[in-house]
């Protein structure tokens, strides 16, 4: 895995310097608990979730195993007061974020026409809305340090039309069009921002989402470690777009040959079955 200094901030305790802070949002599970565990090693952090005892459980298990400095910010991210919470420990000039981890989200499954609205605008708010407030908040202050990166969570489903789950791919294909935005913008700095693309994850999403992938062949999925892994691999290389895994490879570059019309067909006949 990469070094700390190859992630946005200086090497830190290998140079007696204080060691980098990493914000990650959605940190008490899934692919946000495991950026926590893999930059623990080489960061201080700053875990951001609903949950205040699991997150508070992540953190101690963390400053035991790593010695790391780890802060707790209880934050709903789908409530205006949480978004600010956040905001405002982003941009703490005295104590820098040199890795923010946009990773908090979740997905609803089932016919849009059918779903409870107010959760398909919180779904919007929280994998949209904060994600786009909490990379504004934390940009300014890395481009006047000149140095940073901001990893963002989509998904390979913002490749394609999701039926079914029709906000949740939405919602990833703003932040894909989004990273890709901000990257470009950021070109010539020292400053980055990559969009993270998993597949299939062994997370606590699918229940969470009402979605049961059951029927889905095991060398399709990856566990939240290996995502995490693949990206911060990534990250380190300088991409803007990491899309961890062989199969979700393949399908991504696949999709770019199909017509649309296909494509959407495909995936209705996927998501029905899930």
């Amino acid at each position: 895995m990469a070094g700390p200094g190859a992630l946005g901030g200086p090497v830190g305790s290998l140079a007696g310097m204080p060691r980098p802070f990493a914000l990650v949002t959605g940190a008490s599970s899934g692919i946000g608990a495991g950026f926590a565990r893999q930059l623990a090693r080489g960061h201080d952090l700053v875990l951001v979730a609903r949950d205040e005892t699991r997150l508070r459980a992540t953190a101690a298990d963390l400053r035991d195993r790593w010695g790391s400095s780890v802060e707790v910010l209880p934050a709903d991210l789908g409530t205006g007061e949480g978004v600010a919470a956040v905001e405002s420990r982003l941009a703490d000039a005295e104590r820098p974020i040199d890795l923010l981890v946009n990773n908090a989200g979740f997905g609803t499954y089932g016919l849009f026409a059918e779903l409870p609205p107010d959760e398909e605008e919180r779904e919007i708010r929280v994998n949209v809305t904060a994600v786009v407030r909490l990379t504004r908040a934390v940009l300014p202050g890395m481009l006047g340090r000149g140095r940073g990166s901001v990893v963002i969570v989509s998904s390979i489903g913002a490749f394609q039309p999701g039926p079914r789950c029709a906000t949740y791919v939405a919602t990833k294909a703003f932040l894909l069009s989004f990273t890709e935005s901000i990257a470009e913008e950021l070109r010539g700095t020292r400053v980055r921002a990559m969009a993270l693309c998993p597949g299939f994850t062994r997370t606590e999403f699918q229940e969470r989402s009402g979605l049961h992938a059951t029927v889905l062949p095991e060398r399709v999925w990856m566990t939240a470690d290996e995502v995490v892994t693949a990206g911060l691999a990534d990250l380190a290389r300088g991409r803007v777009l990491s899309v961890p895994g062989a199969p979700n490879k393949v399908v991504v570059s696949s999709l770019r040959f199909l017509p649309r019309s296909a494509v959407r067909r495909i995936s209705g006949l996927v998501t029905s079955r899930l």
